[in-house]
């Protein structure tokens, strides 16, 4: 990037889409460590505490969403149309924003997170009690099941490891952060190839097909191997 100047005559007046403005700010946020608003009590045993991951494609950070900062951004991804096609979230930012409150205004089963690789936000995730989600009626769960949702948010990130990487970075957190999960689930579409095969990438293993009310999914569990037990 080129270096700025106090003189008028050598700055360009540059309007600039939207979606970039907003992904820029959000970076920049993220970098800088700004945090617009407390850290919420969860039943995760804390999300925003959990700190980050040293992987392979580099460091790895949960930031539990701030709608004002996170909205445009998420809501662009959901609109890209390999997104929509699974998470069924497209339209205008408000379809996004009501996603996002209407977990933030919960109990705290369900915190919605910000990826950020290398301080950049590149990815959505949903960290979830899988046994306190309407998950557990169609196949069984155990007390302090964990469940994630994800999408890599921009198609420059996707098709080259990222996501296995970053699946197996978070299920590692989630059982270092919670003593008391001995299981780590997913429940992705099974028509999505590509995440049934990030999943058995990052050690999840195929346990059935289960027919939700939206999808069918293929069950993904990964378990606590002897060598995490707390």
């Amino acid at each position: 990037m080129a270096s700025t100047d106090a003189s008028a005559d050598d700055t360009l007046d540059l309007h600039l889409p939207g979606e970039f403005v907003a992904l820029f700010r959000s970076a920049g946020d993220y970098r800088a460590g700004t945090r617009t608003t407390r850290a919420r009590a969860d039943l995760l045993d804390r999300v925003a505490d959990w700190g980050t991951s040293e992987t392979p494609v580099g460091v790895f950070h949960l930031a539990p969403v701030d709608v004002e900062r996170d909205a445009a951004l998420v809501a662009r991804w959901m609109n890209d149309p390999a997104v929509a096609a699974y998470w069924e979230l497209t339209g205008p930012q408000s379809v996004t924003a009501d996603h996002l409150r209407a977990q933030l205004a919960g109990d705290g089963r369900s915190v919605p997170c910000v990826g950020l690789l290398d301080g950049v936000p590149m990815s959505y995730w949903e960290i979830y009690r899988a046994d306190l989600d309407p998950l557990a009626r169609y196949c069984p769960v155990r007390p302090h099941d964990t469940g994630i949702h994800l999408l890599i948010g921009d198609d420059t990130d996707r098709g080259r490891g990222l996501g296995t990487e970053l699946i197996r970075a978070v299920a590692d957190l989630v059982l270092a952060e919670r003593p008391a999960c001995t299981r780590v689930l997913a429940e992705p579409d099974v028509r999505n190839r590509s995440s049934v095969a990030a999943f058995l990438g990052a050690g999840f293993r195929l346990a059935a097909e289960v027919d939700l009310p939206a999808k069918r999914a293929a069950l993904m569990v990964r378990e606590r191997a002897a060598r995490e037990s707390p």
